[in-house]
């Protein structure tokens, strides 16, 4: 069965050992997978790749920026933010038997083409999506209002909610 053609790859053949810089930009359908819709994406990402290659080992820096459809954890409310991601890979040629290997490195052959980056993509958009989410600029959001609903009193209840108001004060 014939490979599919990655969506995000950097080709290798012909790249001289030096610093290269990439930029891809997709968008999160392309990848075809349902947790990256389901973590709210489904617009444009963009990625920004540097490649540093020596004659024994590549390291490819990953950025990501996407715009993810979130809802607050708190009201519900649907709330879009920008997520930025970064992720760094290394890459080793294959070693020579009787080496230990390190796990921090992948292997690959002195004669790989192109390098596919598209799962380390789709591994740092998840990662970027906040565990918690809440939406403090919200007017819709009620736990996070800084002014008092009409017809309170605005006095403390007690005396140390009393002293945090005067430090309030003191410090705007």
């Amino acid at each position: 069965m014939p490979k599919e053609r990655a969506l995000i790859a950097i080709r290798l053949a012909g790249l001289s050992p030096g610093t290269h810089e990439f930029g891809f930009t997709c968008q999160a359908g392309e990848f075809n997978d349902s947790a990256l819709t389901e973590a709210g994406f489904s617009n444009g990402i963009s990625v920004h790749a540097v490649m540093e290659r020596s004659e024994d080992e590549i390291t490819v820096s990953l950025e990501t920026v996407a715009k993810a459809a979130l809802s607050c954890d708190l009201c519900l409310a649907p709330v879009e933010r920008d997520l930025r991601g970064s992720y760094r890979i290394y890459y080793i040629y294959e070693q020579a038997p009787g080496q230990d290997a390190d796990e921090e490195y992948r292997l690959i052959d002195r004669n790989t083409v192109s390098i596919d980056l598209t799962e380390d993509v789709r591994e740092t958009l998840l990662l970027s999506v906040p565990m918690k989410v809440t939406c403090t600029d919200n007017p819709d959001c009620h736990l996070y209002r800084q002014e008092r609903p009409e017809g309170t009193d605005s006095k403390p209840d007690s005396q140390w909610q009393e002293s945090l108001e005067n430090l309030k004060k003191k410090y705007r």
